[in-house]
């Protein structure tokens, strides 16, 4: 990974709260109207319903461990965006990217994360047939 920016901060913050199920911790660094776009196409939780998707699924402890292996970030003024290469012990090879805000009082939010599964390009027809 490159430099370890405030962006860069922010996001292996976030993770780190992902993997202890840390809502507050890992909510304090999302916008309160941010977009959470998971691997499943039914899984676009916005603002309070990212905050209940969160409370539920840590109430028992149970988070989500992934590990960033390459990350880009680009800033422009009060707005950054981000990719990721990340690695999750039973989904494999992820990627994550999304937007940044700064707010009012200076810090850095995510204001949308998209999760996604990679596909090599040459097993991408068997996937499609799975999906079919």
């Amino acid at each position: 990974m490159n430099d370890a920016t405030p962006i860069d901060l922010v996001l292996d913050a976030f993770h780190a709260a992902a993997a202890r199920a840390d809502g507050p911790a890992l909510l304090s660094h999302f916008a309160d109207d941010g977009v959470f776009l998971g691997t499943d196409a039914t899984e676009r939780w916005a603002g309070a319903a990212f905050r209940e998707f969160v409370a539920s699924r840590f109430a028992g402890g149970r988070g989500w461990t992934m590990s960033a292996k390459r990350r880009d970030v680009a800033v422009r003024g009060d707005v950054a965006w981000f990719d990721e290469d990340l690695t999750h012990a039973r989904m494999g090879c992820l990627r994550g990217s999304g937007v940044f805000v700064r707010g009012a009082d200076g810090a850095w939010r995510i204001a949308q994360y998209n999760l996604a599964v990679t596909v090599p390009n040459e097993r991408f027809e068997a996937v499609l047939a799975a999906m079919s």
